[in-house]
């Protein structure tokens, strides 16, 4: 285990030989960092993360001291000094210099690992931000405190939105679902929430875990695609749930030494699709334990009692964890160290006994006695005999069997009758069968060295020859080319290897190492004596096509010869781009897949038959441009057919001609360090290496030399622009001196004109005042005499107004009058009307009375007669006393009448009096109720004194009151008359009701 001091470097190497972490701990590196101060001390790291490659890490320590450790590069650099203790890290954002950093004031901060600069600070937490979520694109984070949740936008720096709770309810924490637009928010109690990131739409909450298993969630963990969610807590229960079913699907018991769980972690792998297996687990004791969740099993643990883990991250490609130790360090471990062991293929079920090699084998020497399954010595020759049961063993059975035996307890002749079967490898397993048909042996320290010399001089300018769009696959491919160089010469003289090697590079970019060995052992394997006419195309491998081309289809040869077509033209473009230009992605993969499972022949055998199955488009064509364009284009060709062709001519072609003849059997590349490849001319490769090392050096000089001369000649053509400059310079000085005179003296000259023209327009104005002077008071005068018009207007139309409206009085008054004397009539009418009926009633009542008296006399008489004989005396007297209460009551009755009958009177022409005065003096006002009671008819009896004054009464309204005084005197004549009449009538009633009684005493 290597390990180095930080110190107070600010950059340099993180190891200075090449690492090669152990299996049992997996250590590269133990990085710590002691100041050499007067008092020494150890700074302690605090957070650490990766950056979206993984080849970079950025870690913090309590002092706000954070560095960038390049471990692609071996390089670290100390990128920012924020004089405070960072609490929490993230370097995946989508400028990948960038990274964030929570401070211990609450605060975050965006720096720049190149520039070293700040590029924005964040402020709105009140509490210590523990934990920062970025999301897939780059684009927005959550920060998270104990008390609120935060959304950033990470292009403008401004927070969306926020995450109020109760502070009763906690929050543990919120962070983004992998490679997915949703945002995950675990609370103190519990609860787990999932939400839309662009509308914060509630999509679901998980259900409550079950009361037998029941634990407070502290830690949480998501594989990569986003489908199982680890929880974890103050217990040795892992709870897995699954988000897509939203249900808790499995609870795993940790040993009984794990009592709480601190950290949990999934080990991302390049062919688990990110459905990741295998997760860590920090427990309380500091041990990190990796688990495979589907057979719970425990893989291995990093970390010990002695030397504990405080927290820990790993890479996203899987490689690397990194983790902070108890004691302030920090731990870089290999993953594929720690998995070594795990990774091993099972033992093969057949064992292969080999006997001494002084005597030959054969099959009769190789009996044994099998008896209930135990193994037993050779057999001898005793006395009695032993059942025993012979098996004879096949040499050819067992070389064949072990011959097809591959890495991870796979077969190659299962794989082959699967292939042709199906035709091609299950996509989710075809990188893995790949990875066991080639026979890979990941040599990780081999392949670090070859990456580790850098970018080849050959593929500086990779880019110009061959314009990619994607920066990452153009990096890849740069290194994969380069390592290929590296390895050996002959590759950085290829022209056509970037066109051999670009398909793989884009199926496994993600993955360099599988890239280069496939690429390696396609070269050593499929790519046999393609070198040795270096740098021509392997004419040998041409004429082996070209042979097997004349024997299955001579008319399609004929046809080449007869136009000139060689195989260079027909052959070699489909062998060198591998039938990458003229196949699909998944055409390719098939094809590929049956290439790797079969012979080296067969990719030759794959140009022959892709010819013969295009012969009839072949045949039609004449121009050499529509051949080149036809081997250089996809066409409409069906793969299957081509396959099955390679198939019957693998089978069908003579062996004289067959390729296998001449191309050796599949050899994988050796473990540990890669082959010597140098199956090429040498001496050729060698002079083109010196050829090129010279041009070169020639093209260095002279780049040289013209730089000198190009700077020498900058320096000339300066100087010569500096002294035409200034020679211009002097020359504008002049004339602008000479514009500048005569600006002064054209100044000099307006100013003089304008002075005169200053003085002519003060006497235009000093006239003009004197002109305006005199408009004005004439003005004032007009004014004036137009104010007094106006005056007397006003007072004309005040005159005419007031004349105005004493007419309008005058005949509203006499409209009045009229409409009084109407009322008049009518009432004379009413009061008619009534007192006939009054009348009616009384005669009416009369004529009752007379009745009653009629009969009461008839009743009399009829008595007087009865009683006559009583007495004389007595009815005399009785007859007396009658007639005078008979003459007293008539006497009363019209009393009574005629006092009724001149009060009625009165009143009436006093209610009408009252009126007409009142309408007199008040002719504007509305008319008052006519009838009042007596007493104010009383009050209202001075005014008809007004009636005598002429002088306050207006003549018309004198001549109309004396009209109706004269009216109302004929009224009242004809009303006292008609009540003389009425009265006359009842007092002769009354006196016929009065002698009624004498005339039947009588």
């Amino acid at each position: 285990m290597q390990s180095t001091d930080l110190g107070n470097k600010e950059s340099g190497k993180i190891w200075h030989r090449k690492p090669s972490p152990a299996t049992r701990d997996g250590i590269i590196v133990n990085i710590i960092h002691n100041t050499s101060d007067y008092h020494p001390k150890v700074l302690r790291f605090l957070n650490v993360a990766f950056d979206g490659t993984g080849d970079c890490l950025i870690a913090g320590d309590h002092q706000g001291n954070i560095y960038v450790f390049d471990l692609y590069g071996n390089r670290f650099n100390l990128v920012q000094r924020t004089a405070q203790a960072c609490t929490a890290l993230a370097f995946n954002l989508r400028r990948k210099s960038e990274f964030l950093v929570a401070l211990a004031d609450y605060s975050i901060k965006c720096f720049d690992t190149v520039t070293k600069e700040l590029v924005s600070w964040m402020r709105g937490h009140e509490s210590s931000v523990f934990s920062i979520s970025v999301h897939a694109s780059g684009k927005y984070a959550i920060t998270t405190s104990s008390d609120t949740a935060q959304l950033w936008d990470l292009d403008t720096f401004q927070r969306k939105r926020k995450l109020n709770i109760r502070q009763s309810v906690g929050i543990q924490k919120v962070f983004f679902l992998p490679l997915s637009n949703t945002i995950l928010s675990c609370f103190k109690d519990n609860s787990i929430f999932a939400w839309e990131c662009d509308t914060l739409f509630c999509k679901y909450q998980l259900p409550a875990p079950p009361e037998s298993s029941s634990i407070l969630y502290k830690v949480f963990a998501v594989t990569r695609d986003g489908r199982i969610l680890a929880a974890g807590g103050k217990s040795n229960h892992l709870h897995l749930w699954c988000l897509e079913a939203r249900q808790l699907f499995r609870i795993i018991q940790m040993p009984t030494k794990v009592r709480a769980i601190r950290h949990l972690e999934f080990l991302p792998d390049s062919f688990d699709a990110g459905s990741n297996q295998v997760l860590g687990v920090l427990s309380q004791d500091g041990i990190m334990r990796f688990i495979n969740i589907q057979t719970c099993k425990l893989l291995f643990e990093i970390g010990s009692l002695d030397q504990g883990i405080s927290s820990s991250v790993i890479s996203p490609h899987g490689r690397y964890i990194a983790s902070i130790m108890e004691n302030g360090s920090l731990n870089v471990y290999s993953v594929q160290a720690l998995t070594q062991e795990i990774n091993k293929p099972p033992l093969p079920l057949v064992k292969v006994i080999e006997d001494l090699p002084k005597k030959k084998l054969s099959s009769s020497d190789l009996k044994m006695k099998v008896t209930s399954g135990r193994v037993q010595q050779p057999a001898k020759p005793r006395g009695s005999k032993i059942q025993t049961r012979i098996l004879k063993q096949d040499l050819t059975g067992d070389f064949e069997s072990k011959k097809n035996e591959l890495p991870d307890g796979l077969n190659k002749k299962r794989l082959q009758i699967l292939l042709k079967g199906y035709g091609e490898y299950p996509t989710k397993y075809r990188m893995f069968i790949w990875r066991s048909l080639l026979q890979l042996p990941e040599n990780h320290t081999a392949f670090s060295s070859l990456i580790d010399k850098g970018t080849h001089v050959t593929f500086l300018n990779l880019q110009k020859k061959y314009p990619i769009k994607s920066r990452k696959l153009l990096r890849v491919l740069q290194r994969t080319l380069s390592a290929l160089a590296h390895w050996s010469v002959i590759f950085s003289d290829t022209p056509y290897l970037p066109l051999l090697a670009f398909p793989f590079v884009k199926l496994f970019q993600n993955n360099q190492l599988i890239c280069f060995e496939v690429i390696a052992t396609l070269i050593i394997n499929w790519c046999q004596h393609w070198f040795e006419y270096f740098p021509n195309p392997p004419i040998n491998i041409l004429s082996m096509i070209e042979n097997v081309l004349a024997f299955h289809d001579k008319e399609l040869l004929r046809h080449f010869i007869d136009h000139d077509i060689t195989s260079q033209l027909y052959a070699w473009p489909l062998l060198e781009t591998v039938f990458s230009e003229v196949l699909t992605r998944e055409e390719w993969l098939k094809l590929f897949d049956n290439i790797f499972s079969n012979h080296p022949s067969f990719l030759l055998m794959t140009v022959v038959a892709y010819n013969i199955c295009s012969r009839v488009p072949l045949l039609n064509c004449n121009l050499k441009d529509d051949f080149e364009f036809f081997f250089h284009h996809r066409n409409n060709l069906d793969i299957n057919v081509v396959i099955r062709q390679v198939y019957h001519l693998m089978e069908t072609t003579p062996t004289d001609i067959h390729p296998d003849s001449m191309l050796n059997v599949f050899v994988a590349l050796t473990k540990g360090q890669y082959p010597v490849f140098n199956q090429y001319p040498k001496f050729i490769v060698d002079y083109q290496t010196q050829e090129r090392e010279r041009i070169r050096n020639d093209e260095l000089d002279y780049l040289r030399e013209r730089q000198t001369v190009e700077d020498m000649q900058a320096e000339v053509d300066q100087q010569r622009v500096e002294d035409e400059a200034w020679y211009q310079k002097q020359e504008l000085l002049r004339k602008a001196e000479e514009t500048r005179r005569e600006m002064l003296l054209q100044e000099e000259e307006k100013i003089i004109q304008q002075r005169q023209r200053l003085a002519a327009v003060k006497r235009e104005l000093q006239v003009k005042e004197m002109h305006l002077q005199d408009a004005a008071r004439r003005r004032f005068l007009k004014l004036q005499q137009d104010q007094q018009e106006m005056e007397l207007r006003r007072l004309d139309d005040e005159i005419g107004r007031k004349v105005y409206m004493r007419d309008r009085e005058i005949a509203a008054t006499a409209r009045d009058l009229e409409m009084r004397q109407l009322e008049l009539e009518s009432q004379k009418r009413l009061y008619e009307k009534n007192l006939t009926e009054n009348q009616a009633a009384v005669a009416k009542e009369m004529r009752a009375d007379a009745d009653a008296h009629r009969r009461k006399v008839d009743l009399e008489e009829h008595m007087f007669h009865k009683l006559i004989e009583a007495g004389e005396t007595q009815s005399q007297k009785t007859q007396k006393w009658k007639e005078a209460e008979g003459k007293e009551f008539c006497l009363r009755s019209a009393k009574k009448a005629s006092a009724l009958s001149d009060a009625s009177r009165k009143w009436f022409l006093k209610q009408e009096i009252n009126a007409a005065v009142e309408h007199a003096e008040n002719p504007c006002h509305k008319e008052e109720p006519r009838f009042q009671n007596e007493q104010e008819d009383a009050s209202c009896l001075p005014r008809t004194s007004h009636l005598n004054d002429s002088s306050e009464m207006h003549p018309s309204t004198q001549i109309s009151l004396n009209r109706r005084a004269v009216e109302w005197d004929t009224t009242e004549q004809n009303l006292i008359q008609k009540v003389r009449n009425l009265r006359q009538r009842l007092t002769a009633q009354a006196r016929h009701r009065c002698q009624t009684p004498h005339l039947l005493a009588a």
